[in-house]
């Protein structure tokens, strides 16, 4: 009686886990290009895997948001030198350049709200002007149409 091997005992479609562990190690490029391979391939492969990674949010498991979150609380935690002169200095520089951050944002939003104003309130001129001059023509060229006495 022959004895089979443990490896017979591994289910027939663990080349799929194997393929998507690799993916993953690889990032969302990887997952992208196979999905362009597939279309390019054989299409509906290409769509099954599209549709895998949309609904194992693969496509979407990195916002900015998410990235952004981490980073601000990574740096409200910071871990202690040992020194508490060097982290209070350390807290009292984040807090100063937090502070100014804030104010420079707030004054690139009043300079862009600056630029919008100044760019409608230019375009209510032209628009103004264009008015203006289309009643003139307007107005002239009626007034030499029927306005006057009728001559037979």
């Amino acid at each position: 009686m022959t004895m089979m091997p443990e490896t017979a005992a591994v289910p027939r479609h663990a080349w799929l886990g194997r393929a998507e562990a690799w993916l993953d190690e690889r990032g969302k490029g990887a997952w992208i290009a196979a999905m362009v391979l597939g279309f390019i391939l054989f299409w509906p492969l290409g769509l099954a895997l599209l549709a895998y990674m949309i609904w194992s949010k693969r496509m979407f498991n990195g916002s900015c948001a998410a990235r952004r979150w981490n980073h601000a609380a990574h740096r409200h935690s910071f871990r202690s030198s040992g020194n508490s002169a060097f982290d209070a200095y350390k807290a009292e520089t984040l807090r100063r350049l937090e502070e100014e951050q804030a104010a420079f944002e707030a004054f690139l939003q009043r300079l862009r709200e600056a630029k919008d104003k100044a760019e409608f309130d230019q375009f209510m001129a032209e628009r103004a002007r264009a008015a203006r001059s289309g009643e003139r023509t307007g107005t002239e060229g009626r007034s030499g149409q029927g306005e006057g006495p009728v001559e037979i």
